[in-house]
C-alpha cells in the first residue's frame, strides 16, 4: 500500500504507454472496495432465540409498517412461560399487545395509543380489561413525548425538552419521567422535560437490508429510528428482501439503520402483515395494502376469550414459522394485497359502492356534524391565514378533508398533515382511514412524528390548527380520551392528540353529543383545553376563547317541528353541564346532495358515517 506514495510507483506505470491499468494497483483497488464483512443473515426463529429473553424491554415502531413476524416468533416461543417483558412503543392493539396481555406475556406497557386504529378506533377488550384489573400496569404517553424520550436514550443524554403532556393528566401520572422548570437561561418560561428511555432490544421490519445489517425502513417514518439507536442490546431486523451492499449504496438516502446496530437480519417477506408496505416507486419494491379483512376478523374474535384463544391458535401458535403462517394466509390473498396499494386501486372500491352514494337521500349525524366543522374549519383557516391542518382519526379528518378541497378550489395555499409522517397529501377516495398507505403518492413530504408534531404543527413558525376526535369534553375544552374513571375502562389514549393541543396555533374539537360525553369536569385530561376555541357536534357548535374560558352555544341545526327554543333545550338537556347561549345564535345550514356525495365518496363503506 505504501508503494502508492513512491514517485518510481507511478513512472512504471506509465512505461509504455500502458492503457490498462496496472494490475497490482487494479488488486489493491479492487480489495478495498470490495471489502466483504461477516454476514448477519439468520432464520427468525434462530434469532429470537438467542436475542430476546424474560424480562426484557422490547421496543417496536421504527415506521409505520409492524414487525408481525418477529411478534408472532416471540408469541410461539415464550406462550405459557410467564416471560414479563415490558412493551415499549408508540402503539398497539388486537395483533400486537393483545397477544402479549392474553398469553401472560407483559407485565408493563409503556405507549402512546392502546388500541385498534385501523380500519377505525376504538378500545380493545383485552387491553383495556387488562388495565382495568391491574393485571398489566401501564404508562400514557403521547405519540410525540414516547419518541422523544426514545430520542434522548439514543443521544445519551438524560432528558429531552417538549412542549406536551404540561396541562395533562398525564403530567402527574408520570411524575418520575416527566418534570417542569424554569427555563434556566432566563426567558421566564417553563421547560418541560421527559426522561430518556433506553428499552433493552427493538424489532423493526424494513423493506431491505443487506448482509450486514444496513436497513432501508418503510415510509413514512413513523417513530423512525431512534428505538434502534437507543436499545440497549441492538436491533433485530426482518425485511421483505436480502440485498447486496450495491443496492444500499445505490439506496443510501433510505438507509435509516446502519449495520453497527443490527444483531440479526431476517428474511421475512410479509412480515409487517396485516399492516401495509408502500414500494416508495422502487421497482425492486412489491408492496402490499393493509388486510381490513384479516384486522377486522382479529378485532371481532377479541371481543370473546375463548373465540381470540381460536383465532390466536389458528393465525400464531398453529404456524410452525413465518413461511407457514404465509402457506395460510394464500396466494391468492396476497396478491389482492399487492394490488390494493397500487395508486389507482382506489376507483375500483368506489366504483363498486358508487350506486349506494346518494343514499340515504338526507345528512346522517355525523354528515351534519362533518359537514358543519368543514364550514367553520374553512371560515377560520381564511381568516386566520393558517396554512397547516393536522386532524384525528373518524369524523375529524373527514371535516378536515372536505374543507381542505374547499380551500383548494379557492386556491388557498394550506396543507393537510397527518402526525406519522405526511405532509401536503391530497387525500385519495374510498379509505377513510387517515394513514391510508394509498395517500404516499401525493405527498410532498415523507417524515416521521418528531418532523411532524414538534416542528411543522408544533415548531417556533407554525400557523397551524388541529380538529381533533374525543371521547369526552368537558366545559373548558379539556378531552379525553384515555380513561371513563380512575378505575375504567380504558378508552385508546392520546396517540398525537396531546401533542397538537399542547402547540399548534388553535384547536377544535369533533365529536357525537350526547349527555355522558359533554361533561361539566373530564375524568381524566388527555389534551388540555387552552388552545380549543370551537366544538362540532350534530347539534351545534360551541365556542370559546383560548384559556380557561367556558364554552357556549353559537349555532345549532334545526330540528324537524322545533322551534329554535325547543331545539336549545334539547341540545342543553344532552350537555352535563348549565350551557350558555351566545346571542344571536345562527341556525346552520343543511348539505345539499352535491356535498353529501364529497363527503360519502372518502367513506362509502360507512365506517365514521353511519347508517
Amino acid at each position: 500500500m505504501f508503494r502508492l506514495l513512491d514517485s518510481d510507483y507511478w513512472l512504471e506505470l506509465k512505461k509504455g504507454n500502458e492503457a490498462v491499468m496496472n494490475e497490482k494497483l487494479k488488486n489493491i483497488l479492487s480489495d478495498r472496495l470490495d471489502v466483504k464483512f461477516q454476514g448477519k443473515v439468520m432464520d427468525l426463529a434462530e434469532a429470537i432465540s438467542a436475542f430476546v429473553r424474560p424480562g426484557m424491554t422490547i421496543h417496536h415502531g421504527a415506521g409505520l409498517s409492524v414487525p408481525m413476524a418477529a411478534h408472532y416468533e416471540i408469541v410461539r416461543q415464550f406462550w405459557g412461560k410467564n416471560p414479563q417483558f415490558t412493551l415499549v412503543s408508540t402503539g398497539g392493539g388486537v395483533y400486537n399487545f393483545a397477544l402479549y396481555v392474553f398469553g401472560h406475556l407483559c407485565k408493563k406497557i409503556i405507549s402512546g395509543f392502546n388500541g385498534d386504529g385501523y380500519p377505525f378506533p376504538g378500545p380493545n377488550p383485552i387491553l383495556s380489561r387488562a388495565f382495568q384489573e391491574g393485571k398489566v400496569a401501564h404508562e400514557n404517553w403521547s405519540f410525540l413525548t414516547i419518541t422523544q424520550r426514545l430520542m434522548a436514550g439514543a443521544m445519551g443524554v438524560p432528558a429531552f425538552p417538549t412542549k406536551s403532556l404540561a396541562e395533562s393528566s398525564m403530567a402527574a401520572e408520570n411524575s418520575d419521567s416527566f418534570c417542569t422548570m424554569e427555563d434556566p437561561f432566563g426567558s421566564g418560561n417553563s421547560l418541560h422535560l421527559v426522561k430518556a428511555l433506553m428499552p433493552d432490544i427493538s424489532l423493526v421490519h424494513g423493506w431491505a437490508a443487506d448482509p450486514d445489517g444496513n436497513t432501508i425502513l418503510a415510509a413514512p417514518y413513523h417513530g423512525n429510528f431512534y428505538g434502534p439507536f437507543a436499545a440497549k442490546e441492538g436491533v433485530i431486523v426482518t425485511v421483505e428482501k436480502v440485498v447486496d451492499t450495491q443496492f444500499i449504496q445505490r439506496h443510501s438516502y433510505l438507509t435509516r439503520i446502519p449495520s453497527y446496530l443490527v444483531r440479526a437480519v431476517c428474511p421475512a417477506p410479509f412480515g409487517a402483515h396485516p399492516t401495509g408496505m408502500h414500494p416508495l416507486g422502487i421497482a425492486e419494491f412489491e408492496g402490499y395494502g393493509e388486510d381490513e379483512e384479516f384486522i377486522l376478523e382479529a378485532r371481532k374474535a377479541c371481543r370473546n376469550e375463548d373465540t381470540y384463544r381460536a383465532w390466536v391458535e389458528e393465525w400464531v401458535l398453529g404456524c410452525k414459522n413465518h413461511d407457514d403462517f404465509l402457506k395460510k394466509l394464500g396466494q391468492e390473498r396476497i396478491w389482492f394485497l399487492k394490488g390494493r396499494i397500487q395508486e389507482d386501486s382506489w376507483i375500483s372500491e368506489l366504483v363498486e359502492r358508487e350506486d349506494n352514494l346518494p343514499n340515504p337521500p338526507y345528512p346522517t349525524a355525523a354528515e351534519l356534524l362533518i359537514f358543519s366543522a368543514a364550514r367553520r374549519l374553512q371560515s377560520i383557516i381564511k381568516e386566520r391565514d393558517y396554512r397547516l391542518i393536522l386532524c384525528g382519526i373518524g369524523v375529524s379528518n373527514l371535516a378536515a378533508w372536505l374543507a381542505h378541497e374547499w380551500l383548494r378550489q379557492e386556491k388557498i395555499p394550506v396543507e393537510l398533515v397527518a402526525e406519522v409522517g405526511f405532509y401536503g397529501y391530497i387525500p385519495r377516495p374510498a379509505d377513510p382511514f387517515i394513514f391510508n398507505l394509498r395517500n404516499i403518492p401525493s405527498c410532498r413530504m415523507i417524515s416521521d412524528i418528531f418532523t411532524t408534531l414538534a416542528l411543522i404543527m408544533g415548531g417556533a413558525h407554525t400557523r397551524s390548527i388541529g380538529v381533533l376526535g374525543a371521547g369526552q369534553i368537558d366545559r373548558f375544552g379539556n378531552v379525553n380520551t384515555t380513561e371513563l374513571s380512575p378505575t375504567g375502562p380504558f378508552l385508546v389514549g392520546s396517540g398525537g392528540a396531546n401533542d397538537v393541543a399542547s402547540a399548534a396555533s388553535e384547536i377544535m374539537v369533533t365529536l357525537h353529543q350526547e349527555k355522558n360525553r359533554f361533561l361539566e369536569e373530564v375524568p381524566y385530561i388527555t389534551s388540555p383545553g387552552s388552545r380549543v376555541t370551537h366544538v362540532v357536534s350534530q347539534m351545534g357548535i360551541f365556542e370559546k376563547g383560548f384559556g380557561k374560558d367556558e364554552l357556549k352555544l353559537t349555532a345549532y341545526y334545526p330540528q324537524k317541528g322545533k322551534s329554535e327554543e325547543e331545539t336549545v333545550r334539547d341540545i342543553k338537556m344532552n350537555c352535563g353541564w348549565e350551557l350558555k347561549v351566545r346571542e344571536p345564535l345562527t341556525m346552520l345550514p343543511s348539505p345539499e346532495m352535491d356535498d353529501l356525495i364529497k363527503i360519502r365518496i372518502f367513506d362509502p363503506k360507512r365506517l365514521f358515517l353511519g347508517n
